[in-house]
């Protein structure tokens, strides 16, 4: 039997009582010795307190799996070992969610992306933001009781391909545990934000990072790193909770094959990989996100992700399945131990991870009770695994894919189609490297009997790079010939019309798919291609926060919107709920940003603070406003370089900048938007490109990949796009509105023909 979970108010009246025995004590001390009766009653007092207090504070495996009978916590990543993200909690409804209001608000004091799940234990509410800063808050009131910066150095954010992002903290007894986005693990004291432990996860010397969640599984804290993009060799390990000491680790790809193989697990996977540039660089695999437990079983599933380099013929040129790239790997917690794979993806070639949001279920499939586990990754699949043996069970298409036909049910592989091969011509290839579904968590209703996924439609050119050099220092290593969708120039077009292909090519959607059936049920189309993840609730809620700065509110079973409030930036982090003294809570943390707000051209702005908000029905604080576009307050200098400058500075802008200042159209502030870029900036230019004097803020120097030539044909390329933004935003008049229309319409058929 679980041991009762007391509320903090609980608690708190508990300690009211047993400091006003303490009083009454120490006045009778004043005037006679404390009598036995009267120690025994304190004695008796303090120990049930303490009793209590342990009870209610400290997270073991017990009680995070029993948290349906804790419903008012959310003590654990995905709220429970299983990662539904289905809450029991039933005070907001269908016919009350109407009556939702803002009940408090925080301002992180940053404009990073915010991507964290927060965890809600015995009334205190933990979160982290951008550069890994962990905050506690009464979860009632909002009043912040710590914050905990672990002074991650600024420079290090170069290393992060997708924003200095964190999502979330894992507990076990009294501590919460984060990882920081330069690769240490940190044990925290719950109550004060004390640091018990520090320990560093990585190499200090490859550019490693870590923006995952920590897990926390029989008194283990597992945790694992990313970094693929710039040549890292992937892993997750565990540590001892209480010592910060490490346990085991387990390498998701083989290393020099000169070196003995640090498990059967690596000798194994040596066999699927060919040449040497993959140990040279590293091979990627890194484990950067998804995880789920079973108890029963004693396992722990994992994600792995994309290989380095992304291109299969330039890492592994003679071939193979290249081992465990884009696989779901079940492991021993207690270990590390390889037990089993499926791999999602054999021989990825197009960034396919498969360390999208695992979720652990019990199905009725062809009338037999299946305890099984579901992904949709990447690469367009949905997936439905015996979670005991690694069994495919079924995988069918939840988006377009042009890159595979259809999973073979026999072998469990995917059946390439000739699109698959970029080899010697570059393909346009849907899903394109954002996925069919990205990190943000997916939720399933166990009584509507679906699962809720933030679904995307992309599509984008792949190619093979014809000599690969391998570079360092924060920057990608692909084996690709340039990447991503040229939108800046397009000829002499204007931005407009890049604006409205991408906005045809990028399409985000909600889709409830029924995972035993392996069809969609309904769907919501969102303004938006990169979205928020998933909350539903056992009353028939699903909450999702969009990219265009609403939090919304959809009915199960239907789809049908039944609330929605603005949020004064896009959402791109899961809702987590919670009840104290009877009254439910819905909490998001609002933040525009991760790679679809840095690298992904959309048209929505963030007003430039992230936050988290919490709701309760009935509440009355107002809401942020939903902010406004971004104009140029003065004309850029005039563009007089030359059209090959320009279209050579574009090819090197994409190459290397594209990817934390994004497309140089319709996106919206979470790094400075370059078109935007004032006279001293613009008279700095090479000084901060070349230079690094903003290397202590992030802005590395790219002298050693950049000359002076092409520094300046960048800065060509971007006073070149900033003057058709200043055109475009200064036209008005029905004729400019006549030629949106057309720019819509020609890019509407232009994508037609291209899928």
């Amino acid at each position: 039997m679980m041991a009762a979970y007391y509320h903090s108010s609980n608690i708190m009246t508990l300690k009211s009582i047993f400091l006003f025995q303490l009083a009454q004590v120490s006045q009778q001390q004043k005037s006679a010795p404390m009598n036995k009766l009267t120690a025994s009653m304190l004695l008796l007092l303090l120990l049930t307190y303490a009793n209590v207090l342990s009870a209610s504070t400290v997270v073991d495996s017990a009680r995070i799996v029993a948290a349906d009978q804790d419903p008012g916590a959310w003590i654990t990543h995905g709220r429970n070992y299983a990662e539904d993200r289905e809450s029991p909690l039933t005070g907001i409804t269908p016919e009350n969610v109407k009556e939702l209001g803002l009940a408090w608000s925080f301002d992180t004091k940053t404009t990073r992306g915010l991507e964290a799940s927060p965890l809600i234990i015995d009334g205190i509410i933990y979160s982290t933001t951008s550069w890994s800063q962990v905050f506690a808050h009464n979860a009632a009131t909002g009043e912040q009781l710590w914050h905990f910066d672990p002074a991650v150095p600024r420079a290090w954010g170069v290393n992060a391909c997708c924003d200095v992002v964190n999502r979330g903290v894992a507990a076990w007894g009294d501590r919460v545990y984060v990882g920081t986005i330069d690769g240490r693990l940190i044990a925290l004291d719950k109550m004060t934000g004390a640091v018990k432990w520090d320990v560093l996860t990585i190499d200090p010397t490859k550019p490693y990072t870590i923006t995952g969640a920590p897990r926390a599984v029989n008194g283990n804290i597992i945790i694992g790193n990313g970094g693929a993009e710039y040549g890292v060799r992937g892993y997750v390990s565990a540590y001892d909770a209480q010592t910060g000491a490490q346990v085991w680790r387990f390498y998701t790809v083989p290393g020099d094959p000169a070196a003995p193989y640090e498990s059967p697990a690596m000798a194994m996977a040596a066999d699927t990989w060919t040449g040497d540039t993959y140990w040279k660089l590293g091979g990627g695999g890194t484990v950067w996100d998804s995880m789920a437990f079973d108890p029963v079983l004693n396992l722990l599933y994992i994600g792995v992700g994309n290989g380095s380099p992304w291109n299969r013929w330039v890492r592994s040129p003679d071939g193979g399945d290249n081992l465990f790239l884009s696989s779901i790997v079940a492991l021993n917690p207690d270990t590390g131990a390889y037990v089993w794979h499926y791999q999602t993806t054999p021989g990825d070639t197009w960034d396919y991870t498969a360390t999208q949001h695992i979720i652990l279920a019990e199905l009725d499939i062809d009338g037999e009770n299946r305890s099984v586990l579901m992904q949709a990754p990447k690469n367009g699949f949905f997936y439905v695994l015996d979670r005991a043996t690694g069994e495919l069970i079924s995988a069918e298409k939840y988006a377009p894919v042009t890159w595979a036909s259809h999973v073979d049910m026999v072998t469990g592989r995917p059946v390439e189609t000739s699109n698959a091969d970029h080899s010697k011509e570059t393909k346009m290839t849907s899903p394109s490297a954002i996925g069919a579904h990205n990190w943000q968590p997916m939720a399933f209703n166990k009584a509507a009997g679906l699962v809720y996924i933030p679904a995307m439609e992309a599509m984008m050119p792949y190619s093979t790079a014809k000599n690969f050099i391998a570079r360092k220092g924060g920057h990608w290593n692909l084996g690709q010939d340039g990447i991503g969708i040229k939108g800046g120039s397009l000829g002499n077009v204007p931005n407009a019309f890049a604006e409205a292909m991408v906005k045809k090519m990028l399409r985000g959607y909600l889709i409830a798919w029924d995972p035993v059936t392996q069809q969609e049920r309904w769907r919501v189309k969102h303004s938006t291609v990169w979205n928020g993840g998933i909350l539903t609730t056992k009353s028939g809620l699903v909450f999702q926060g969009t990219g265009d700065q609403r939090f919304v509110a959809y009915d199960a079973s239907s789809g049908e919107i039944l609330w929605e409030a603005p949020t004064g930036t896009g959402i791109v982090a899961p809702p987590v709920t919670y009840e104290i003294d009877g009254e439910q809570y819905i909490a998001v943390m609002a933040g525009w940003g991760g790679a679809g707000g840095l690298a992904l051209p959309n048209i929505i702005q963030s007003d430039g603070t992230s936050r988290m908000l919490v709701y309760k029905l009935g509440a009355k604080a107002p809401h942020p406003q939903k902010a406004k576009g971004f104009f140029m307050a003065a004309a850029p200098p005039a563009s007089t370089a030359s059209s090959m400058s320009v279209a050579n500075g574009e090819n090197l802008y994409i190459e290397n900048c594209d990817r934390c200042h994004g497309a140089n159209f319709g996106r919206g502030g979470v790094i400075p938007d370059l078109r935007y870029m004032n006279a001293g900036t613009h008279a700095l230019f090479d000084d901060i490109v070349r230079g690094g004097i903003f290397d202590s803020i992030g802005m590395v120097s790219f002298s050693d990949v950049l000359s002076e030539e092409e520094t300046q044909d960048i800065h060509n390329y971007l006073i070149h796009t900033a003057n058709k933004t200043w055109d475009d935003q200064n036209a008005s008049g029905w004729w400019h509105d006549f030629v949106l229309w057309v720019f819509e319409l020609v890019a509407g058929i232009l994508v037609w023909f291209m899928t």
